[in-house]
């Protein structure tokens, strides 16, 4: 990772890590608390710099972007509590350490969850962001996140598991349109929401990067270390789960990611070399190890 992306990423996860902790914080103290701030903690945090990169190139300010960034990473969490429960993917590790349903119990980690996804749209009606970008943040979030984003996804997640035949490669992208993509593509336009902008760049930048993101997920499940993934590997392939790699191949699919890259870079064009921290994190994001 080259110095000033890991250097700005660094910055927004201390930001954002904060602005959690006070959010959280200010609940009431008991198990339910607990549990959200375990599910908060730690992560690479590469849907808030798409916030606070995106919200930079139009104009807005850190203080601005920052609840919207919290916001994000909050719902975030809530997929993956509820992600990791018995009754959908079944994991037992996050990030290495146990799952919320594991370290307490399956209810906690639903209120967990709830509370989380609460949590994230009461961000959003932070005074410093406005009332006229609130409400179209909260417009898109909803759109994102929801029964046409992300929840639709991770039901056509669960579908395929009993389907009669593995999914094809058009499938599979729709899957992860909705499960991976939707929530990657609203961090990305952020910025032009906050700020009445144009969001079609970012869109397609967020677009093409967020499909390399789950190709590379699904490359690290074939090749990946748990003690470095901080996640069980193997479990598509024991599944006998359709994916990128198993469709494409891992060098088909290593090529597909890499292409993507290139396709997300020159959707930056509009913004010129101020865009360099996205160009760099399109690239972070097919050579990561976690």
């Amino acid at each position: 990772m080259q110095a000033p992306l890991q250097a700005r990423l660094g910055d927004v996860k201390a930001q954002v890590q904060a602005r959690l902790d006070r959010a959280i914080g200010a609940l009431p103290p008991g198990e339910l608390r607990d549990a959200m701030a375990y599910a908060c903690a730690g992560g690479k945090r590469i849907r808030a710099f798409l916030v606070m990169e995106s919200a930079r190139l139009h104009g807005v300010p850190d203080d601005a972007a920052l609840p919207v960034a919290a916001a994000v990473e909050a719902l975030h969490a809530y997929s993956l509590v509820h992600d990791d429960l018995p009754a959908m993917d079944n994991d037992d590790l996050r990030r290495g350490l146990p799952t919320v349903h594991v370290k307490w119990s399956e209810a906690t980690a639903i209120l967990a969850g709830d509370a989380l996804q609460s949590l994230a749209f009461g961000l959003l009606a932070d005074p410093a962001i406005g009332d006229g970008a609130t409400r179209r943040l909260v417009a898109g979030f909803a759109q994102a996140v929801g029964g046409a984003g992300m929840v639709w996804g991770q039901a056509l997640d669960i579908a395929a598991e009993t389907a009669a035949a593995p999914l094809t490669l058009d499938q599979i992208t729709q899957l992860q349109g909705g499960k991976t993509g939707a929530l990657i593509r609203f961090a990305a336009i952020v910025g032009p929401l906050m700020a009445d902008a144009d969001p079609a760049p970012l869109a397609a930048y967020a677009d093409a990067v967020g499909l390399a993101f789950q190709i590379a997920d699904d490359i690290l499940d074939v090749t990946g270390n748990e003690d470095v993934t901080g996640k069980r590997v193997g479990k598509d392939v024991a599944a006998g789960k359709a994916t990128f790699v198993s469709l494409l191949g891992l060098d088909g699919a290593r090529d597909r990611a890499a292409r993507l890259v290139d396709a997300a870079g020159a959707a930056l064009a509009p913004y010129g070399e101020a865009a360099g921290n996205l160009r760099q994190l399109a690239r972070f994001v097919i050579e990561r190890d976690t």
